[in-house]
């Protein structure tokens, strides 16, 4: 399977996850090269959505080293159980790419997820990793950052937004990109597949 990081306002980015039910080396081959494409695009999170797939999980290696194996996590059908505290903090996306802006999430989370190997983890978070944990859960929900910024903060990227959407909009009608009709169709398709 061919993966890139989708950009806004693709179709998947706004689609909502379906939960995953099989486990096997083609998917852990999709996790493979999601992680590679994290890496070459300088993320520390992807989610299954900015890859044009339906499929609710996503991956964090909070360093952005692909050397940092130990620092790779695959999150499964994810759940965040709880939430405390706020905290304000700046983030960008891979699939916004040059926009940043501060956003407000949880401090702390507590979560539920799968792993590769099939088990249920069930952690305390906090800091970045409860940032970046929040940022691709929100992915699969079809919620991307700038959803949840401020109305003064949402006009300040307000500009930049738009020109991502001009790009796409070009990029649909030179056939370059897929018309959101065949978009849902191929992930129906991938659904019935995996899910």
């Amino acid at each position: 399977m061919d993966l890139r990081v989708v950009r806004y306002p693709h179709p998947t980015l706004r689609y909502k996850s379906k939960p995953i039910r099989r486990v096997d080396f083609e998917f852990q081959s999709i996790v493979r090269r999601m992680f590679e494409l994290m890496y070459e695009e300088r993320g520390i999170g992807l989610a299954a959505n900015q890859v044009d797939l339906p499929y609710r999980f996503f991956i964090i290696n909070l360093s952005g080293d692909a050397t940092q194996k130990d620092e790779e996590f695959v999150f499964i059908n994810p759940e965040i159980l709880a939430k405390k505290g706020t905290e304000e903090d700046k983030e960008g996306c891979l699939s916004l790419p040059g926009i940043s802006a501060v956003v407000r999430r949880s401090a702390e989370i507590e979560i539920s997820a799968y792993n590769l190997r099939g088990e249920e983890v069930h952690w305390r978070l906090k800091g970045l990793f409860a940032r970046a944990f929040q940022h691709e859960y929100d992915h699969l929900d079809g919620t991307l950052f700038i959803d949840r910024l401020t109305p003064t903060r949402r006009w300040a990227v307000a500009d930049l937004v738009d020109v991502l959407a001009s790009e796409y909009a070009s990029r649909v009608v030179t056939g370059t990109e897929p018309k959101e009709e065949e978009v849902f169709r191929r992930l129906a398709e991938l659904e019935a597949l995996r899910v």
